[in-house]
């Protein structure tokens, strides 16, 4: 009796020892939040390479995986041996993803970004034929009404002027500031290159060794966690992974389609600024929700001070456009990827958006899907232990629930 005394306080002395050392730790911690932060940014950025590899190898997985099924049942016939397809097929698939990746950045490096350069350059030397065109249509809509026109064409003139001023002397200058930059440095030229060329092997690495870290990360799960949480552990993983790459894969997909839809009907219907409206239509359409309105509205800018017509003409195609996406080819490339409801998909891009900025909204749908599905399973499992019905629509006309028989008690209509 004594010993199981003794050995209680020995219980509560070591709980409350390990208290008071949490807290004191949690206290340093917060007034030393700057240098930790600053520790992990310096962390952050030796393993950047890595980070880089391995995003580029997830970004690359499907691609991988395709070419390395593809290429193991065709060589069949002439290696009767598994492990001799099995190199094969690793080889070709390497060689396939590193190719593509290759081709995919040389491509936006030497023909988009020079001619979204050209494009912006052209706009500010055309910029005098357009703001007249602009104001002799605005002139011709009010000229039934002289009254509204008096209103309205000071405030218009004086916009143009300070628009013409900001484009001269702020915008152009740094444009070729930035160039400027990027053409004699590229902000420590070494280290980004070092960067990319060690995220290139470290991708090559990831892609081909997945099947041994995935072995391994499961060994270190099951080592550390009972078997009942490792298993639940692994299952959200595993769920994690569907979405993420179900959902960003997907979306990449569809917002290259959607950007190659707008430049051959851009073309069809003789827009300007062909390309760069294209690639903004093709690169905003990676954020669910908001994307098409970020590429929208500038790039009816841009044609706005064209032709007032061919403005209206690109918004009901872009309309259209988006509605097939949004309707047709979304649904079918995503299917049901997260199975997060609408609010929520407006509530997490709103809120990671605001956190993270561009990549936050993209990361933003699959991110908080993940975050659902784990409070949801836990909710749920709570009311299980106490005999509690897990379905949502149970609860909607639920006035109370009886403590002690359990029961629902429906709410009475007065």
């Amino acid at each position: 009796m004594k010993n199981q005394r003794f050995r209680l306080y020995i219980n509560w002395g070591l709980t409350a020892l390990a208290v008071i050392a949490c807290s004191v730790l949690f206290a340093f911690a917060l007034s030393k939040a700057s240098d930790i932060f600053g520790v992990i940014g310096m962390i952050i950025k030796i393993l950047m390479p890595i980070i880089y590899g391995g995003v580029l190898a997830y970004l690359m997985l499907p691609i991988y995986n395709f070419t390395y099924s593809l290429v193991c049942k065709k060589t069949v016939r002439l290696f009767k041996v598994q492990k001799v397809r099995n190199r094969i097929g690793k080889m070709a698939a390497t060689l396939v993803s590193l190719l593509l990746l290759i081709f995919v950045v040389s491509g936006l490096f030497w023909m988009i970004i020079p001619q979204i350069l050209d494009s912006i350059l052209g706009f500010q030397d055309s910029l005098t034929v357009y703001i007249n065109n602009l104001t002799l249509w605005l002139s011709k809509l009010l000229q039934d009404n002289p009254s509204l026109e008096q209103a309205i064409m000071p405030h218009f003139n004086e916009a143009v002027m300070k628009f013409q001023t900001w484009m001269t002397t702020d915008l152009v200058p740094s444009i070729y500031l930035i160039i400027d930059r990027v053409s004699t440095g590229v902000i420590n030229i070494v280290t980004v290159v070092k960067n990319i060329l060690i995220g290139l092997i470290v991708m090559i690495y990831f892609l081909n060794l997945k099947g041994t870290l995935c072995a391994q990360s499961k060994k270190i799960i099951y080592g550390l966690f009972q078997v009942k949480t490792a298993n639940r552990i692994v299952n959200e993983i595993r769920f994690v992974h569907r979405v993420f790459g179900g959902f960003i894969t997907g979306k990449l997909l569809d917002s290259l389609i959607i950007g190659i839809l707008c430049f051959f009907g851009m073309r069809f219907l003789n827009m300007p600024y062909v390309l760069l409206i294209s690639v903004i239509i093709g690169v905003t359409n990676v954020i669910p929700f908001f994307g098409p309105f970020f590429g929208a509205i500038p790039s009816a800018f841009l044609i706005l001070l064209v032709s007032p017509l061919k403005c209206l003409y690109f918004l009901i195609f872009v309309l259209v456009l988006q509605q097939f996406d949004g309707n047709i080819l979304g649904p079918k490339i995503l299917g049901d990827s997260t199975g997060l409801p609408s609010f929520w998909v407006l509530f997490s891009i709103l809120l990671f958006g605001g956190l993270f900025g561009f990549v936050g909204m993209i990361i933003a749908v699959p991110a908080f899907a993940v975050i659902y599905r784990l409070v949801s399973n836990y909710i749920c499992r709570r009311l299980k232990r106490k005999n509690l019905s897990p379905r949502t629509d149970d609860y909607r006309l639920l006035d109370h629930i009886d403590p002690g028989a359990g029961t629902f008690v429906e709410r009475q209509e007065s």
